[in-house]
């Protein structure tokens, strides 16, 4: 299990968000006075949002910083559903880099992540920062239940990414996707975790307190990784 997990709570949106935008601009301050570059993986969705829009207000070094995604839907650049798309918007304009991890081109979900794992061998390991979020269901990047869960969490060490296949595929994006596996998250120099609503709290209480056996993926995620957890939760 995690070393430590603390929790903080936000009653305002607003506080989620610069509270969140804070943090994750210290370590990315942090990485660049160490080692003279930051690299960070961030989660996509709606609800981070409102924090990277503070963060990109931030007066970093962007030109210094790599920003992944820690998964995407396989989907073309620019499609609604992409992640690194969002991600691109904000970051892009500062000077940041940021690297897709999806490729069009493969010929099917388990080639993406091939080619994906290949692309992420060339960046600096470990992450200085990963950045979660979790859905309803328990799952996290893009660590689902389905035929690929346990190739995710406990894969080969060395693999970065690889392409998976929720099932049942999610409504709102029934698509294939790429995601960092538990490996790449687990070895990261700092890790958050930004949720919303009570109901996501719910599950992640039960989650972490399940463990090893938990039925959820961010449980079992949780109960193999050895640094500090802060989990950012906003009503």
């Amino acid at each position: 299990m995690a070393d430590e997990i603390e929790w903080w709570e936000y009653d305002e949106k607003s506080e989620f968000a610069d509270a969140l935008a804070g943090d994750i601009g210290f370590v990315i301050e942090s990485a660049i006075d160490a080692r003279g570059s930051a690299v960070i993986a961030l989660a996509g969705g709606r609800t981070p949002q409102p924090a990277y829009d503070k963060l990109a207000k931030t007066k970093l070094d962007w030109k210094r910083v790599t920003i992944i995604p820690t998964d995407d839907r396989i989907v073309p650049m620019g499609d609604a559903l992409s992640n690194v798309t969002m991600i691109a918007r904000t970051f892009l304009p500062l000077g940041a880099r940021v690297i897709p991890i999806t490729s069009e081109k493969a010929e099917d979900y388990k080639a993406c992540g091939r080619a994906a794992d290949a692309r992420l061998q060339d960046l600096h390991w470990p992450l200085d920062l990963v950045v979660l979020g979790m859905g309803a269901d328990g799952h996290t990047a893009s660590i689902f239940p389905g035929p690929d869960l346990a190739e995710a969490l406990t894969g080969p060490k060395e693999r970065r990414a690889l392409g998976v296949m929720p099932d049942p595929l999610p409504a709102e994006a029934p698509v294939p996707r790429v995601t960092l596996s538990a490996s790449a998250i687990a070895t990261a120099k700092a890790l958050m975790i930004a949720i919303t609503g009570d109901e996501k709290k719910d599950v992640l209480e039960r989650a972490i307190q399940q463990g090893a056996s938990s039925a959820y993926p961010i449980g079992r995620l949780l109960a193999d990784i050895d640094l500090p957890v802060d989990i950012h939760w906003g009503a």
